[in-house]
């Protein structure tokens, strides 16, 4: 089997998987955006799923996912960024990606608008929400400040939510999460729809959510997720990096 028709075999499966659970959630299939992880697997993977009709893919590191995408360009691609982001690559992130999914404190907040300033783009963002609980063993000094695996704690989401309606070269699109290690994830999934529904109080546009991978779609998608980061679903194992 060629790689074009395993890549074609795996969008069906995933596909399939997607309608069954917005049929049982009784939701609209136009509503999810599924997200192709492309993360390790080279850009030629890139140039077939754009062949085969994927729009949107995403990366989690910046050294890897520049020089891909601007080996991709002219395919028509939404780039999204998904990884955990320091505040010094934020500035390089800007220039390639239509999507940071990671936005996580007012520090990134910044940098990522000067960043977009200076490229003179408008770039879409999320704020990610940690679901995990706060480390019992942090130090005072880093408790409710990010989660363990990054992302704002949902006391926090509004204040930096704000920060991104009002900064002028970022559009606040919603929130993002990553269900807890060996936790529940439908109940994770259904305290970021809480979230999201208190955030879309203050900022009616912000309806994005941005939940669910390979093993949790059909949880996500239950619980109002409008965008699924599906990577190993679609892409099989990843290579090891390099």
């Amino acid at each position: 089997m060629s790689r074009r028709d395993e890549l074609g075999e795996r969008l069906a499966a995933v596909e399939e998987r997607v309608v069954a659970a917005c049929r049982e959630a009784g939701r609209d299939r136009a509503e999810v955006t599924v997200i192709a992880v492309t993360k390790t697997h080279p850009a030629s993977d890139v140039r077939l799923l754009a062949e085969l009709g994927v729009a949107d893919v995403a990366e989690n590191r910046e050294q890897e996912a520049g020089p891909k995408a601007a080996e991709c360009a002219g395919l028509g691609l939404r780039w999204h960024y998904i990884g955990q982001l320091q505040t010094n690559k934020a500035a390089a992130v800007a220039r390639w990606a239509d999507v940071v999914h990671s936005v996580d404190r007012l520090r990134l907040v910044t940098a990522l608008r000067r960043g977009a300033e200076q490229g003179g783009r408008r770039l879409d963002c999320l704020v990610q929400v940690s679901l995990d609980p706060p480390l019992a063993s942090a130090p005072d000094a880093l408790a409710g400040a990010l989660g363990p695996r990054g992302g704002a704690f949902p006391s926090q989401v509004d204040e930096i939510a704000d920060a991104v309606a009002g900064s002028g070269s970022l559009r606040l699109r919603g929130v993002m999460a990553v269900a807890p290690r060996g936790g529940d994830a439908a109940a994770a999934f259904a305290q970021l729809a809480t979230v999201s529904d208190r955030l879309r109080k203050g900022h009616p546009d912000a309806s994005w959510i941005s939940a669910g991978m390979s093993g949790d779609l059909e949880a996500a998608v239950h619980a109002g997720a409008t965008h699924l980061r599906v990577g190993s679903a679609i892409l099989g194992m990843r290579p090891p990096l390099r």
